[in-house]
């Protein structure tokens, strides 16, 4: 009732009419002019509740495509990635956030366009895998590759990788009564900068693109969001929509 009360007093209107306005108020996705050089795409989601959020497209600091989802599946984005080539759209770079599926997605039908592994996402990972805090030797030096992962390139950081593989080789092969390997966080850890190496450093074989390392031009944009959200948590479920996509539009 609040930001109802501002209104009223803002238009000189009372608060039913104010109501009855917003409800009746529709949002038509603009079509942002697409430009003739190629951009740096990031795209990435966020999501409100389980079963509801919005997979969002930005470039150059901007929000250029978005689409309300109920889950990031992989033929969610390609709909929207054809969507945006319909436009006109071309890319000197596409970051990631590494959602199974996509970087091969992207291999088959944009083959010549550079892929970056969004780096925020692997260390985020290797945190999930280890914690903030690992018990072990080797587990403490996986944190230690993740907090630096930018002082190595691909070929660097496999071979750190496999030195670390050949020195803990006996730790990592231990298994349990039941024959499951020990340490398998660990394990997923490695698998997983193994398995993104080629892709981490992207950005520093083309220079002079200016591919952005992270996709943090969504996520910081998302905290903005939701922040407002937080703000008019009373909201109808249509409402809150409406609020959403006039954000996603103007801000």
């Amino acid at each position: 009732m609040g930001t109802l009360r501002v209104l009223s007093d803002k238009y000189h209107k009372n608060i039913s009419t104010i109501q009855r306005v917003l409800k009746t108020y529709r949002i038509c996705q603009k079509t942002h002019p697409v430009p003739t050089e190629p951009i740096n795409l990031v795209f990435d989601a966020f999501y409100l509740k389980r079963g509801y959020g919005w997979l969002v497209f930005r470039a150059n600091g901007k929000t250029i495509h978005y689409s309300k989802i109920t889950y990031e599946s992989i033929d969610t984005i390609a709909a929207n990635l054809r969507y945006l080539d319909r436009l006109g759209y071309k890319y000197k770079s596409i970051t990631i956030d590494g959602r199974k599926g996509v970087l091969a997605y992207l291999k088959i039908h944009y083959p010549d366009v550079p892929i970056q592994y969004c780096m925020f996402h692997q260390k985020q990972t290797i945190r999930q895998c280890l914690t903030n805090n690992p018990k072990t030797p080797c587990g403490q030096e996986l944190k230690d590759i993740a907090n630096h992962l930018k002082d190595y390139d691909t070929d660097s950081l496999l071979a750190r990788l496999n030195e670390l593989k050949q020195q803990y080789k006996e730790f990592l092969k231990e298994r349990n009564e039941e024959g499951r390997f020990m340490h398998r966080r660990v394990r997923r850890a490695i698998r997983s900068l193994y398995t993104n190496a080629p892709y981490l450093y992207t950005y520093k074989s083309y220079p002079n693109l200016e591919i952005p390392t992270t996709t943090n031009s969504c996520d910081g944009y998302f905290s903005h969001i939701k922040t407002k959200l937080r703000v008019h948590s009373g909201l109808t479920a249509k409402h809150r929509d409406k609020l959403i996509e006039f954000m996603l539009q103007h801000t």
